[in-house]
C-alpha cells in the first residue's frame, strides 16, 4: 500500500503497521502469561522463543514500513 497505493493513504499503511505490531505484542503477552502453567519446560521454552522471534520480526517490518512512509511524505 505504501509503494503502490493512493498517495493520500500512505499514512494509513503506517498506522496499520503500528496496529499489527500492537496486536502481536498483545498476543505475545498472552503467550507469556499462559505459559506459566506449562509443566513441560522444553515445550514452554520452544513456544516462548518462537513468540519472541515473531515479535522481533514484526518490529523489523514495522520499522521498514514506517521508513517507507516517511520517505513518501517527506
Amino acid at each position: 500500500m505504501v509503494e503502490t497505493g493512493n498517495p493520500n493513504s500512505v499514512t494509513d499503511a503506517g498506522v496499520g503497521a503500528l496496529c499489527i505490531r500492537s496486536a502481536i505484542i498483545g498476543a505475545f503477552l498472552n503467550v507469556k502469561i499462559n505459559s506459566v502453567s506449562l509443566k513441560d519446560k522444553i515445550f514452554k521454552d520452544k513456544i516462548l522463543n518462537e513468540a519472541k522471534k515473531i515479535v522481533e520480526q514484526s518490529n523489523k517490518l514495522e520499522m521498514e514500513i514506517l521508513k517507507l512512509v516517511e520517505q513518501k511524505i517527506s
